[in-house]
């Protein structure tokens, strides 16, 4: 786009050497001063930085439709592809600022160009002449060799002589508004005629800002952050349906688009990751569930609690959960240096026992616990094995190969779940209470259960065991070969 925010670099970067300031020997600027510089960096830290931020944070919520909402294109676009969305906006609404920066409120104040003696309505021209001083010089820079074989002397002579003419204008110690009219007039025509080829257009321009901003979007999102929504309830209450979160696709390397090779690949997944994969079996799908098991574990579940090799996972009964119309019980899950909430349908209390024949009918006695099991499942090298924490009601690991069980393969990992930027309630309000909770943090209760379980939470967490009680015993040596 046309001009910048620091044109005061632009102009002094075009400053001839017999300029004013110089006859001054520099020891002081001109009286329009520079001494502004803080509150000019504040002004368009505002008006070009957070307004236009704060502007597309809101469109991009109001565009989003809430679960069951909207299907006008658009809107689902938007609800998908909330990051490019949202730089887009960002961008034109900058821009927008920009071309009105200065009857933007304080503009005044600030001046322009490092000068506060430049009258109001000779702003804008003032703005433009550093940019066309700051184009010429990049012409005769960039394209030096051109211009001498394509000009003659005498309309090289004409161009430097336009560009000398309005820098002593616009860096004159009193700024005299007809001397720097006239001169901006002729270097403007003076350039436009004989530099004029190698310029770029306004349009040009502003497609260029558009076309980066899209690009970094594009970037930012194949490699660094994505946003997903929560369409279910497998991961109640870590996340809840409604939710919108950020995903860190750098933690593990990001995927190089169309390929399934990663750049700096980190892999695997620590256990108790929080991470989001394309689904096994049907890969234009994307899940999010926990990690539970790595390469060379053996896992197997007893009553959705997961047992790793051999080691049954301690948890924490909190209490009462309700949720949809359903009773269920909510714990505290520790595993390693992790601590999460996880959901189960059963009765909390557990029958021990030693061996199979202390349990009734249907129920396997593992890891000294009776209850209907699930497994063994072996882990290759290559993959990673996840679970849902609402245990009872998530499609996972447990349940894919119709029922037989699979890993999810590192190809198919797209990053590690960060927080939620944004929540809808069931009636399709904000969920303030889910703002910026942190997925892979302390446990957080929804607001409408922290009243009754906020206690037992506390309790859970004050009395966990140390991480060394935590932590599954080592899996095999080499783990087996990854199954078709």
């Amino acid at each position: 786009m046309k001009g910048s925010a620091n044109t005061e670099a632009r102009v002094s970067a075009a400053r001839p050497t017999s300029g004013p300031e110089q006859r001054s020997n520099g020891s002081s600027p001109p009286p329009g001063g520079r001494d502004g510089r803080l509150l000019r960096f504040l002004f368009h830290l505002v008006w070009i930085g957070l307004v236009p931020f704060a502007l597309a944070v809101v469109n991009v919520w109001l565009l989003t439709p809430p679960p069951g909402g909207s299907a006008q294109p658009l809107r689902v676009f938007v609800g998908e592809q909330q990051i490019p969305a949202g730089i887009v906006l960002f961008t034109i609404f900058a821009m927008i600022l920009w071309r009105f920066r200065h009857e933007l409120p304080f503009a005044s104040a600030i001046g322009v160009g490092g000068r506060r003696d430049i009258p109001p309505k000779a702003r804008a021209r003032f703005e433009d002449a550093a940019a066309l001083l700051e184009e010429a010089h990049r012409i005769l820079r960039s394209r030096k060799r051109e211009v001498e074989r394509e000009l003659t002397s005498g309309e090289r002579e004409q161009v430097t002589q336009a560009i000398a003419a309005l820098e002593r204008a616009m860096t004159a110690d009193t700024f005299d508004a007809d001397e720097f009219d006239a001169a901006h007039g002729r270097a403007d025509r003076v350039i436009g005629e004989h530099l004029g080829r190698w310029r770029k257009g306004e349009m040009r321009e502003y497609a260029e800002s558009i076309g980066i901003a899209v690009a970094v979007a594009l970037i930012l999102r194949a490699f660094v952050v994505e946003a997903f929504k929560i369409p279910s309830g497998s991961m109640i209450p870590t996340l809840m349906v409604g939710d919108h979160i950020f995903v860190n696709k750098f933690t593990y390397g990001p995927l190089i688009p169309w390929t399934d090779q990663r750049l700096f690949p980190r892999l695997p997944p620590a256990r108790g990751d929080v991470m989001v994969f394309k689904f096994p079996e049907n890969k234009e799908q994307d899940f999010i569930k926990r990690t539970i098991a790595t390469p060379g574990d053996t896992l197997e579940a007893v009553n959705g609690r997961p047992i790793l090799n051999g080691w049954l996972v301690p948890h924490c009964h909190v209490g009462p959960y309700r949720y949809e119309g359903r009773q269920a019980e909510l714990f505290v899950e520790f595993l390693g240096d992790k601590s999460y909430l996880t959901l189960y349908d059963a009765n909390p209390d557990e029958t021990m026992c030693e061996e199979s024949n202390d349990c009734g009918p249907g129920h396997t006695c593992r890891a000294g616990v009776c209850g209907m099991l699930q497994g063994p499942f072996k882990v290759a090298a290559d993959e990673v094995w996840v679970m849902g924490d609402n245990r009872h009601n998530s499609h996972d690991s447990r349940s894919w190969r119709g029922g037989l069980g699979a890993g999810v393969p590192f190809e198919y990992i797209k990053g590690r779940a960060m927080f939620v930027w944004m929540s809808f309630g069931p009636g399709g309000g904000i969920a303030q209470d889910r703002l910026f909770v942190n997925v892979m943090g302390r446990p957080k209760l929804p607001g409408s259960h922290e009243a009754s379980l906020q206690a037992g939470l506390d309790r859970c967490l004050r009395e966990r065991p140390p991480v060394s009680e935590t932590t599954p015993p080592p899996a095999p040596a080499r783990a087996p070969s990854k199954r078709r």
